[in-house]
């Protein structure tokens, strides 16, 4: 396998495992709309896969973080474009690591959670549009 392959074959992995995020958002959307926490944080996880394949397809190396203004802040240098999203992440970086454990964070509205559903379902769009990987 070459470079290029292996290349492919990471970003295919990212996108895949993104892609299992948005399914088990879009999933409990659809059969328990209720967890709105869990909802969320895997709308947070889809978009940090997503970034990352792009991060990897435009040879960018990025550090083993959980920050989507990080990733992003990485991807302007070659895609200007991207920062339309910036506000949108801003909205997902709270469903990281502080919505999966009890204290004073308050669960997310069914309304937010459908948010973060279409917030990451429009970063996706823009990503795999970009990325041609057959």
């Amino acid at each position: 396998m070459d470079n290029q392959e292996k290349k492919n074959s990471l970003i295919k992995e990212w996108l895949h495992k993104g892609e299992r995020d948005l399914d088990t958002a879009r999933l409990t959307l659809d059969n328990r709309p209720e967890y709105t926490d869990i909802i969320c944080y895997h709308c947070q996880q889809a978009v940090e896969k997503y970034l990352k394949a792009y991060l990897v397809y435009l040879d960018t190396p990025f550090e083993k973080k959980h920050d989507l203004d990080y990733l992003i802040d990485l991807i302007v240098e070659n895609d200007k474009d991207i920062e339309q999203f910036y506000d949108f992440v801003e909205t997902l970086s709270g469903y990281a690591v502080e919505i999966r454990y009890p204290d004073d964070w308050s669960e997310p509205s069914i309304e937010e959670a459908k948010g973060a559903y279409e917030i990451a379902l429009n970063i996706k769009g823009y990503i795999v549009r970009i990325i041609d990987i057959k």
